[in-house]
């Protein structure tokens, strides 16, 4: 089963955290498929940073404990010193989110060539943008190719591009950026639009190796098939995150051509 929308279905970002996981390893595996022999691609794994009070935080599971109240009764300021509110107290556990990117490297030398990311929304907000801008830095110094593949809208991707602007007329929900060592002066825009098949794109190796490209559509279409989304997304449900204007009503002729209202 296929999803109703063309190339990214927006009702798969809500479970970005399980979608993310499967592009990465289904990516991984179509690159060694192609890769020159003295070059090999392999998941790594961080520990996501969330973003601070206030802001916006990532999508992931938020864990309540019941539990009855401490010894010390809970007090809240304007009430009575001692005053216990209610017999159960709701208790937040946020449990670290962890982020898997690909890493593809020389056999024998383990000099590193080039970092794929797809984008989650802890990359682009908070702390974890500061975090993600300062790696970012770090890879580019070293010489590597980068590759960061924006499929989920939440989060500021205009500050995640900075210092560099994007034209309006290339503003689209989706993008792919490309970073490469010879050109640290630029960055490489492949907007992706809500009403068009992903692309397949180019992956940055070393100067003289072969053409390599994942196609971005076939691992999407396999991760909502292996995932089983087209039994678990209710597609009249309202998105957390509205679509644009022209989107939301290209959506709506989509759901409705594949009887989804």
């Amino acid at each position: 089963m296929k999803s109703p929308f063309p190339g990214m279905d927006p009702y798969l970002e809500p479970h970005w955290l399980d979608v993310h996981t499967r592009l990465v390893a289904y990516a991984a595996d179509r690159l060694d498929e192609q890769l020159p022999g003295d070059l090999i691609a392999y998941t790594e794994e961080r520990v996501a940073i969330e973003s601070t009070m206030g802001q916006e935080r990532s999508i992931g599971p938020d864990i309540r404990i019941f539990e009855p109240p401490a010894e010390v009764p809970t007090v809240v300021e304007s009430y009575a010193p001692g005053t216990v509110l209610a017999p159960y107290r709701l208790a937040t556990l946020v449990e670290p989110i962890t982020e898997r990117f690909i890493k593809i490297i020389e056999v024998g030398t383990e000099r590193l060539v080039t970092v794929i990311e797809f984008l989650s929304p802890t990359n682009k907000q908070g702390e974890g943008l500061v975090a993600f801008r300062a790696k970012r830095a770090d890879l580019e110094v070293s010489g590597v190719n980068l590759v960061e593949i924006d499929l989920v809208r939440a989060g500021n991707w205009r500050a995640f591009l900075r210092p560099f602007k994007c034209p309006a007329e290339l503003v689209t929900p989706y993008r792919v950026t490309f970073r490469l060592p010879e050109d640290p002066g630029g960055v490489y825009l492949q907007p992706i639009s809500l009403r068009e098949r992903l692309p397949d794109i180019t992956v940055p190796l070393r100067p003289n190796d072969p053409k390599v490209q994942l196609d971005l559509q076939t691992l999407l279409d396999r991760v909502y098939e292996k995932g089983r989304y087209w039994q678990r997304i209710n597609y009249s449900t309202p998105l957390d995150i509205p679509l644009e204007q022209e989107d939301a009503a290209s959506a709506d002729e989509l759901l409705r051509g594949a009887g989804k209202w």
